[in-house]
This record gives C-alpha cells, sequence and structure tokens, in this order.
C-alpha cells in the first residue's frame, strides 16, 4: 500500500496549541477523503533546553497517508508552512501493536529525524550502511519499542528540500529518551555507545541536514 508523508511546519508567532489545532483542522478534511491509513506526528512543546539529541526548536507535524487512490497531498499543499510531501517505502524492524483508541496519543514519546544521504558516497552504500548497519546498531543500544524507516523514493511537491531519510523511533517514557545513560544502555556502556553511534551516523549521512524533534504521534485511521 503507497505511503506519502507531507510535513507542516508551524510559524514563530504560533503557540503550541494553535499549531496543533491547524494541523488538527487538516488532519480532519484529509479523514473525509478515506483514506486506508491516516496518523500524524507533531511536536507539542518546546524540547528541553539541555539534550545531547540536537532537538530543533522549530514546531513542525509530519501527516502519513496510506491509500491506494488518495494520499491527502492536495489538501496538506494548501496549508500554511507546506514544507514538501514524499512517497516513500516503509519499514517496520521492530514495532508495537496499536491497543489505544483512534485519536488518542500514542504512549510515550517519539524521536522523529529527517536527513539526507552523505554526499560522498553512491546511494546504494548509503542504503546498506543505513538498513544493515545503522538499523541493527539503533535496535541494540536504544530502548526503541517501535521504528519507522522511511525510505524517501520520491518527491511529489514543495519547496527544494529533499529528505532521503524520515524515521521515527518510540520510547516507552520520556526518561527512557532523554536520559542519555538510558537511551545509549539497552546494551553496553551509554558513553562508548555514544561514540559508536556519531561515527556510525556520520559514516553515511550527510551530518549537517540532520533534523531532529522530541513529537508525539496520534492514530487517527487505521
Amino acid at each position: 500500500m503507497p505511503k506519502t508523508i507531507s510535513i507542516i511546519r508551524g510559524f514563530k508567532d504560533e503557540s503550541y496549541q494553535d499549531f496543533h489545532s491547524r494541523v488538527g483542522e487538516i488532519i480532519a478534511e484529509i479523514k473525509e477523503g478515506n483514506p486506508e491509513r491516516l496518523h500524524y506526528t507533531i511536536t507539542l512543546e518546546r524540547p528541553p533546553k539541555v539534550s545531547v539529541i540536537p532537538f530543533s526548536k522549530d514546531k513542525i507535524a509530519m501527516v502519513s497517508v496510506r491509500g491506494d487512490n488518495f494520499d491527502g497531498k492536495e489538501i496538506v499543499e494548501k496549508a500554511g508552512g507546506f514544507s514538501g510531501s514524499f512517497r516513500v517505502t516503509e519499514a517496520l524492524p521492530i514495532k508495537y501493536t496499536r491497543d489505544w483508541p483512534e485519536g488518542e496519543p500514542t504512549p510515550g514519546v517519539c524521536l522523529l529525524t529527517l536527513f539526507r544521504q552523505k554526499k560522498t558516497i553512491d546511494y546504494e552504500t548509503f542504503i546498506d550502511r543505513w538498513h544493515n548497519g545503522h538499523t541493527p546498531l539503533t535496535l541494540k543500544i536504544h530502548p526503541i519499542y517501535h521504528y519507522s524507516r522511511n525510505e524517501v523514493t520520491e518527491t511529489l511537491g514543495g519547496p527544494p528540500i529533499l529528505y532521503d531519510g524520515i524515521v521515527e523511533e518510540h520510547c516507552r517514557s520520556r526518561k527512557e529518551l532523554l536520559n542519555p545513560f538510558i537511551f545509549f544502555a539497552k546494551s553496553g556502556l551509554a558513553p562508548v555507545n555514544m561514540i559508536k553511534t556519531y561515527f556510525d551516523v556520520k559514516g553515511f549521512i550527510d551530518y549537517g541536514s540532520i533534523e531532529t524533534y522530541l513529537v508525539t504521534e496520534f492514530h487517527v485511521v487505521g
């Protein structure tokens, strides 16, 4: 089933509550188109001032639509702050079983990461390093219980901002994500794993392109 991801960015003078309300209106309109699946992740609060994860302070919402005949792209494109739509191939190396109601926030907290391929390697090497090197490392050292790996296969519209990868990593609690001595210590010592992660990421990602956000997920349909 095709999956389309669209990005909406909040305005600087817009409160988190107003941004969420605005995105909620867009989600309601997309829902009327009867997508087979619809969920979104969104920044609901400012990230911590001090963190080993370089969280962006910008507001962002990522709208994910699955469907053979409807992707919601035309609706999102009309939104203020629209920042591109992308066709993706999703993999779920580890996944939760959803047992909470539609419309309720997914338990825990989510780390949303957007990035581009390292310029000095070819695409095949990028994919191999990401899928066969970094993914196993992530699952080994981080206490995540859901990992959505989205390989961007096509840019569908919007400003010329190209992402090659979009990843959602879910932890069961804020402490698991925000405490580095927990987030990097599922297996092994946290300081050692931090160094491993840094050099591993620099091996296949354009490090300066990385955007990381502290977000909350909502399932709306499916």
